[in-house]
């Protein structure tokens, strides 16, 4: 196993880094739903369900390129598990290489939905290629935080969040909680996630509605922010 790429990170950089990858989880998983007919890009779960709407529907609007959604999430992730590795191996920090091949695909995932447009059906090569580089690049944060980002809160399950956020509320809540450090500890990490993460994606939708792909260019910046100031070395 790899070992967490900012062991001994300051708690201003950890809110840093999972403030703005929330809000590149929310806002992204946003423009897609809203986009592509209803495609998460960064929730596995919520494409599993539509996969089941859609064939209790007897739909198939949509369901084509979810289905694809799933393979090529899988891949990405294992790509990415091979490109730590790789990194790890020859004495380079992994997490700006994957932060640069993240942005690199919301880019493609700009360009290619610029193209598609107008889109009409989810399912056509246009539209259905820009959803996948859209998933391809939430795979990449989906799978760093399980890998070099352990020691964070999660930036794309917010249900996992909230549930631990609401468990310490009551924590701390009850009179002489034993835990109540360990559940102040814990939402100063999970709870700024948990919030950026619905205002991205509020401000995805309002961005989509706005100026369509061309809102994708406030992840890509958020991204950019995390290249330029991320280390380029592994940490000791």
């Amino acid at each position: 196993m790899s070992a967490p790429a900012l062991p001994t990170v300051p708690v201003g950089r950890a809110l840093l880094v999972n403030g703005l990858l929330a809000f590149v989880a929310g806002y992204v998983d946003v423009v897609g739903f809203v986009a592509l007919s209803g495609l998460f890009t960064a929730h596995v779960t919520g494409n599993f369900v539509l996969i089941g709407a859609g064939l209790a529907a007897q739909s198939t609007q949509g369901v084509v390129g979810t289905l694809r959604a799933l393979p090529v999430f899988v891949v990405v992730v294992a790509a990415t598990r091979l490109a730590v590795l790789h990194l790890e191996h020859r004495g380079r920090g992994p997490l700006r290489p994957l932060l640069a091949a993240e942005l690199l695909l919301l880019g493609l995932f700009l360009a290619a939905g610029l193209a598609a447009r107008p889109i009409v059906s989810a399912d056509a090569p246009p539209a259905m290629l820009a959803g996948l580089l859209g998933v391809a690049a939430m795979a990449i944060q989906n799978a760093k935080a399980r890998l070099i980002l352990a020691n964070h809160a999660p930036t794309t399950i917010m249900t996992g969040n909230t549930t631990q956020v609401v468990i310490d509320l009551v924590d701390l809540l009850r009179p002489a909680a034993a835990e109540r450090d360990t559940s102040r500890a814990r939402l100063v990490r999970m709870a700024p996630a948990l919030l950026i993460f619905a205002a991205g994606a509020l401000l995805g939708a309002l961005g989509f509605a706005a100026t369509s792909f061309w809102c994708l260019l406030a992840p890509m910046a958020a991204l950019g922010v995390l290249v330029i100031t991320t280390p380029g070395a592994r940490p000791a």
